[in-house]
C-alpha cells in the first residue's frame, strides 16, 4: 500500500480534531473568524489605508460581529465591497456559532439525563438495582435519617435516571432532610457501580431483581461491589428468593455482606404469626423507623451488675438482651448474668434519645403478680389455602411447633403443590399431612372443610399468577370466610399473605387477624441491617424456632387481671418466670388500626389496666 498523501493526513488530521466534539468545533469558528478578520482588514487597507492597518483591522472584526455596523458605512466603491462581504462570512460563523452550541448544549443536558457523573459524597446510603421495594426502602430511610441536616441517598439502576426521579417524587411526597440521586447504570457493573461512590458509602443495598432469576443478579451485585476494584469498606445487605443459593451470596459477598433468604424468614414470620394473633405488627413496629426500634448502647454504669437491674433501669427503653463484646448476639439472657466491660445493652425505644438510665426504684405491686404456668401445647389442625415457594418451608416450621398428633391440611390448584407434597409429606416428624387439589375461592369446596374445626388457617397468595392477580383470588378466599364466619356466628383464626401492600387496606373488611406483605417486611429488614449490621443477629435470632422469641401470652398469668397494675410490675412478673416482657396487646382494640390494639415499649410508670383475654408480649423459649 503506497504512503498516504498529504491531503488524506491532513484530512485525517481534520477529522480526528472535529470528533473531539463542541469545543473543537467552536476553536474551529475562532481560527476562522480570525483569518477573516485578518483577510477583511488587510483587502480594506489596499483599498483604503486612511485608518491604517490596526483600524481596518478593527472595523473588520466589527463588521463581523455586528452585521447592523455596514449600514452606518460612508465609504463606497471597493471598501464598501469588502465590508460587504465581510460581514456576509460574519454572519455565517455566528449562525454556525449558534447552531454548535445549542447543539452542544443539547448533547450535555443529554447526558446529564443519563446520570453518568459521578457521586461525590460520603456517608451516604447506595441502592443497586429497583423494584416496589426502593420506594419502602427509601420512606425508611428518611425517617432514619430525620434527625440529620443533610442525608444523600444514591441509587444506581437500569433506568432513565429522570424516570426514576419523577417515580420517586410521585410516590414519595416529602423527603424532608434526606437527598435522593439517581444515576443510570447497571448494578452488576463495577465501572457503573463506581458511579454511586461506594468506596465512601456507609452502607450498600441491593434490591431483589425483577427478572426470572433474581438471585443470579443479586450474586453478580455482590462479586462487582465487593470484588470490583471499588474499595468497599461498608457493610452490604440483601437477599435472595431461594434458600439453595444462600451459601453462594454469601460467598459473593464476603465478611461485608449481610444476606438473608426473604422466603425462609416469611415462612417464619407466617408460622409464628397464624399461631399467634398480633405479632405481625410487634415485627412491623420493631422494623420500621416510624415507631419503635432496635438500639445498642454501652452503658458502663451497669458494668459488674446482673442484668435484672439492667432490666428496670429504664423507664421508656426496653431492655431485650445483650451483644457481647466478642460481638455474639444473646436474646432474653438470663437476669442473674452481670454486665461485663465492652458488652452493649439490647433496648426497644423510641429512639436513641430516649435512651435514658433510671437512676430512681422501680414500683413493684407485689399483689398483683400471679404465677401462673402455661397450658401444655396440644394437637393442632391448620388449614393452609394456596401455595407458592414459602409453602415447603412453611411446613417444615410448623412440624418443629407443633404438639405430636397434629395435622396440617393443604388445599391449593397451584401445578407445582401435588409434587412437593408427596416429597415433604414423609420427612413430617409430628403431624400428619393431608393434600386436596382444588380452587380455594369456591366457597363449596371451603364450606366442605369446615373452617371453624381448625386452630390456625394460613391464606397463601400464588406465585403462578401475577401479584395483582393473586391477591384478588386472597381477597376472594378471604371473604368467602368471613361470610361463612358471620352465618355460623363463630370466629376462624385466620392469617393471610398480601403480594402488594396497596392492597392489604382492601383486605382489612375480611376482618383476617393479620396480614402478611412479604416484599416489605423484607425491605424493612434489609434497611434496618443497613443502619445497623448488629441488628441482623437479633432478628435472625427471633425468626427462628431455636432460643427465644416473641410471645404474646394470657395478661392472667402474670398479673391479676382488672386491677391497676404498673409495667414495672409486668416486667417484674415475667422475669421471674424467666421471660422479659416487652409490651401488651389490648383484646378489644384488636380490630383498629394502626396499632390493632399492640402497646409496644410502654412508659413502665403509668398505670394501665388489663383485662381477660388481654395479652402480654414476651421473649420467651417456648
Amino acid at each position: 500500500m503506497s504512503e498516504p498523501t498529504f491531503k488524506q493526513r491532513a484530512r485525517y488530521w481534520f477529522d480526528n480534531t472535529m470528533s473531539k466534539g463542541t469545543k473543537a468545533l467552536i476553536g474551529w469558528l475562532t481560527v476562522i473568524t480570525l483569518a477573516l478578520t485578518a483577510i477583511g482588514a488587510l483587502f480594506l487597507a489596499i483599498v483604503n489605508d486612511a485608518d491604517g492597518f490596526g483600524g481596518t483591522l478593527w472595523k473588520s472584526f466589527i463588521h463581523i460581529l455586528d452585521a447592523g455596523t455596514i449600514t452606518g458605512d460612508d465609504a463606497g466603491g471597493p471598501a464598501m465591497v469588502v465590508m460587504f462581504i465581510t460581514t456576509i462570512g460574519g454572519l455565517v460563523i455566528l449562525s454556525s456559532l449558534v447552531g454548535v452550541l445549542t447543539t452542544g448544549l443539547d448533547a450535555k443536558l443529554e447526558d446529564l439525563r443519563k446520570g453518568r457523573s459521578l457521586v461525590v459524597e460520603k456517608d451516604h446510603t447506595v441502592i443497586l438495582g429497583w423494584s416496589d421495594q426502593v420506594f419502602i426502602v427509601i420512606s425508611e430511610l428518611v425517617e432514619a435519617n430525620e434527625s440529620e441536616k443533610r442525608a444523600v441517598i444514591a441509587i444506581l439502576a437500569d433506568r432513565d435516571k429522570v424516570e426514576m426521579e419523577d417515580e420517586i417524587r410521585t410516590k414519595i411526597a416529602d423527603l424532608k432532610s434526606t437527598h435522593v440521586v439517581c444515576r443510570t447504570g447497571d448494578p452488576a457493573d463495577p465501572d457503573s457501580i463506581g458511579l454511586v461512590n461506594p468506596g465512601q458509602a456507609k452502607s450498600v443495598i441491593i434490591l431483589t431483581s425483577a427478572e426470572d432469576d433474581p438471585d443470579a443478579q443479586l450474586v453478580r451485585s455482590l462479586l462487582a461491589v465487593t470484588q470490583g476494584g471499588n474499595g468497599i469498606k461498608c457493610h452490604v445487605v440483601g437477599a435472595v428468593a431461594e434458600g439453595r443459593n444462600l451459601p453462594a451470596a454469601r460467598l459473593a459477598g464476603g465478611r461485608a455482606a449481610h444476606i438473608v433468604d426473604a422466603n425462609d424468614l416469611m415462612a417464619r414470620l407466617m408460622v409464628q404469626t397464624c399461631r399467634q394473633s398480633g405479632l405481625s405488627v410487634v415485627y412491623t413496629d420493631l422494623l420500621d423507623f416510624g415507631g419503635d426500634e432496635i438500639y445498642m448502647v454501652e452503658e458502663p454504669g451497669l458494668f459488674g451488675r446482673p442484668l435484672s437491674q439492667a432490666l428496670h433501669s429504664y423507664r421508656t427503653s426496653s431492655f431485650i438482651g445483650v451483644l457481647t463484646k466478642e460481638g455474639r448476639c444473646i436474646i432474653n439472657p438470663p437476669s442473674s448474668a452481670s454486665l461485663q466491660p465492652g458488652d452493649k445493652l439490647i433496648l426497644i425505644a423510641a429512639d436513641d434519645s430516649a435512651i435514658v438510665l433510671d437512676g430512681s426504684r422501680p414500683v413493684i405491686d407485689e399483689s398483683v403478680i400471679v404465677a401462673r404456668a402455661d397450658a401444655g401445647n396440644r394437637p393442632e389442625r391448620t388449614l393452609i389455602l394456596g401455595w407458592n415457594a414459602m409453602s415447603r418451608t412453611i411446613l417444615e416450621q410448623l412440624d418443629q411447633y407443633v404438639a405430636p398428633g397434629s395435622v396440617t391440611d393443604v388445599v391449593s390448584d397451584h401445578p407445582d403443590a401435588p409434587e412437593a407434597i408427596r416429597k415433604i409429606g414423609p420427612t413430617m416428624r409430628v403431624q400428619g399431612l393431608n393434600f386436596k387439589e382444588d380452587d380455594t375461592t369456591d366457597r363449596v369446596l371451603l364450606e366442605s372443610l369446615n373452617p371453624g374445626s381448625y386452630n390456625h388457617i394460613i391464606a397463601l397468595c400464588s406465585d403462578d399468577v401475577a401479584p395483582q392477580l393473586a391477591d384478588s383470588k386472597t381477597l376472594v378466599t378471604l371473604l368467602h370466610l368471613r361470610d361463612m364466619a358471620q352465618r355460623s356466628n363463630s370466629r376462624f383464626k385466620v392469617v393471610s399473605e398480601m403480594a402488594d401492600d396497596r392492597n392489604r387496606t382492601l383486605a382489612q373488611v375480611t376482618q383476617a387477624d393479620d396480614f402478611i406483605v412479604s416484599d416489605k417486611l423484607i425491605s424493612l429488614l434489609l434497611t434496618q441491617t443497613a443502619e445497623n449490621p448488629h441488628l441482623s443477629q437479633v432478628f435472625g435470632q427471633l425468626f427462628s424456632p431455636d432460643g427465644s422469641e416473641i410471645y404474646l401470652k394470657p395478661a392472667d398469668h402474670y398479673v391479676r387481671p382488672g386491677v391497676p397494675v404498673n409495667f414495672y410490675t409486668v416486667a417484674e412478673s415475667a422475669r421471674r418466670r424467666g421471660e422479659t416482657a416487652i409490651g401488651y396487646r389490648v383484646a378489644a382494640l384488636a380490630k383498629q388500626a394502626p396499632d390493632y390494639g399492640v402497646h409496644l415499649n410502654p412508659d413502665k410508670g403509668l398505670q394501665f389496666m388489663l383485662q381477660p383475654g388481654d395479652k402480654i408480649i414476651v421473649l420467651a423459649e417456648d
